[in-house]
């Protein structure tokens, strides 16, 4: 009878353990091969930075951003009323008291905002959340290591001296362009 008891327990316990809250991460892996959506990840060398001209402060802000993700919703005649669904889904999921909202602009049916994962010092994620009813949404996940909010401040200082590779982005310019 124990080892039944035992399997039992272990069960038990995997099945409470699971997550199932929805999170940024699970609603991007849902939605990338989506038709409605553009899904992009991002890596640091779009920057293209040349590094010997940047300050100790640039290049350590630099080093704590790993990658970003871009999911985009693309609006148009056939798709508005997924549009609001999918638009309530991130809403909710950014109400989650993981996401600390920093600064929101606009109303609820358009506008930004910016939240992020973790303490002051030790911010894992920033997420950059637009939505405008005429064209769509977008999702930007900004993923790094011990970010911070100066650092954040200091990567658009080196955003201004990149020469971005757009090639990068053609997928979502491609996208809006229709």
């Amino acid at each position: 009878m124990k080892p039944v008891y035992n399997i039992a327990l272990l069960f038990s316990l995997f099945l409470f353990s699971c997550n199932s809250e929805p999170t940024l991460q699970k609603y991007f892996v849902e939605n990338t091969e989506n038709k409605n959506f553009v899904a992009l990840d991002v890596s640091p060398d779009i920057l293209n930075v040349d590094q010997t001209k940047l300050t100790l402060e640039q290049k350590a802000a630099l080093q704590s951003f790993d990658k970003m993700n871009v999911l985009a919703f693309k609006l148009n005649d056939t798709n508005k009323v997924q549009f609001e669904i999918e638009r309530a889904k991130v809403n909710l999921i950014l109400k989650d008291k993981k996401y600390q909202q920093l600064m929101k602009f606009g109303s609820g049916k358009e506008g930004a905002s910016v939240s992020c994962v973790g303490s002051d010092e030790h911010i894992e994620e920033f997420v950059f959340f637009a939505n405008k009813k005429e064209t769509g949404f977008a999702i930007v996940r900004v993923l790094g290591k011990d970010m911070n909010l100066t650092n954040i401040i200091t990567m658009i200082s080196v955003l201004q001296k990149s020469n971005v590779d757009l090639e990068q982005l053609k997928p979502l310019q491609e996208m809006f362009r229709k």
